[in-house]
């Protein structure tokens, strides 16, 4: 597995931004371009994904709406939510999208253990739950074998804008983030271990795939 180039981007980025830059990256790219993991944050917005519904919108309010070319439905983003997107070469990495879906859910779930939080999978619903309440959501893209998008993860936020929606076109799913469970886990450094969660769930993810 080729080393993974980290780069973690200070303040808020809009979420537009973002997006057209890693599609740049991506259509750029060429079989020696270094994979590429960002971590950041955005400021308030809700994304609706490929399959979303406007309906899952219930009340927007004066958060912006974007839509989004990632897999799935409607989710928000904010300030104390970190996100990490991936821009990884899947076949260069032995890995499938299963697998790196996979390693991202491992990779939240063995980061709330640290601190005995349970983090489970939910069959047919991509992403971490705790207690039923979604924590982290998943949403990737797909292009000649390259990935963007990624995982986000609710850290210390204001939850109230889920509200106004349906998160993951899912009525009445409970959100829950870190901070509520683990008080006393700041911020930063909640980001700096899902990194290093990450990279080793990953490594043992496309281990599998190649055997």
């Amino acid at each position: 597995m080729k080393p993974v180039l980290v780069r973690c981007w200070p303040g808020l980025l809009p979420y537009y931004t973002v997006l057209e830059a890693m599609k740049e990256f991506t259509a750029q790219r060429d079989a020696e371009t270094p994979d590429q993991c960002w971590l950041l944050q955005h400021p308030p917005v809700f994304t609706m994904g490929r399959n979303a519904d406007p309906g899952d919108i219930l009340d927007p309010g004066p958060i912006p709406v974007v839509q989004s070319d990632r897999g799935g439905k409607v989710t928000y983003h904010g300030p104390g939510q970190w996100v990490i997107y991936l821009l990884i070469d899947l076949p260069r990495m032995g890995a499938t999208v299963r697998t790196l879906t996979s390693g991202m859910e491992e990779a939240v779930i063995r980061l709330l253990a640290r601190r005995g939080i349970v983090g489970e999978r939910r069959p047919g619903a991509p992403g971490v739950y705790v207690n039923g309440a979604k924590i982290a959501s998943l949403g990737l893209r797909i292009q000649r074998g390259r990935s963007y998008h990624g995982l986000s993860l609710n850290t210390h936020m204001d939850l109230a804008p889920f509200q106004r929606i349906h998160p993951c076109g899912m009525p009445n799913l409970p959100v829950t983030q870190v901070h509520d469970l683990c008080p006393d886990w700041p911020l930063r450094a909640v980001g700096e271990a899902l990194l290093e969660e990450l990279a080793g769930a990953l490594q043992r993810s496309f281990r599998k795939g190649e055997e």
